[in-house]
């Protein structure tokens, strides 16, 4: 019977060492405004100051992970949070979206993800469970953030504009 006891209670205690998928943040955005010349254009000044703002909005959210793709503009929208959190901003590829689902499904903690008009809503729309898709981005829309909330058994995207943090 005291093995018993022994046994359980360590079955128990490496249970409780296991990582668990506990409730998380995944915040989804686009670059800020860019320059309008180049091949990889850097942010305009009102980018720089989004990038800003999008790091202050995040600040009390206990972000643990920076993502973006590799381009200027969404490394550079990236960075402020990334440095606010003592952070290094990652690289993801954009064109591999399932690899991108699955790294923020089994990620520990809030996450920030940076990308473009083309493939923030469709990232958010991989953690709709019901309810309308969201549309693509035009080019001229640079202030939602997808908020998607992820515990165990389900998922909430809702999609805010900076002005509502």
């Amino acid at each position: 019977m005291k093995n018993f006891i022994i046994l359980f209670s360590f079955l128990l205690f490496l249970g409780s060492c296991t990582a668990q998928n506990s409730p998380k943040t995944i915040f989804i955005v686009r670059h800020a405004e860019k320059q309008l010349e180049g091949q990889d254009p850097d942010l305009a000044y009102v980018g720089k100051v989004r990038a800003k703002k999008l790091a202050q909005i995040l600040e009390k959210e206990a972000i643990k992970r920076v993502l973006s793709t590799d381009y200027a503009r969404t490394r550079n929208t990236a960075q402020p949070t990334a440095d606010a959190a003592e952070l290094t901003v990652e690289t993801y590829d954009p064109k591999d979206q399932e690899a991108l689902i699955a790294d923020l499904r089994t990620s520990e903690g809030n996450v920030l993800v940076v990308g473009h008009s083309n493939t923030v809503s469709q990232l958010a729309n991989a953690f709709i469970s019901s309810g309308e898709p969201f549309a693509d981005l035009n080019d001229l829309e640079y202030d939602f953030i997808y908020e998607v909330t992820l515990d165990k058994n389900s998922s909430k995207v809702t999609r805010k504009t900076y002005k509502e943090f």
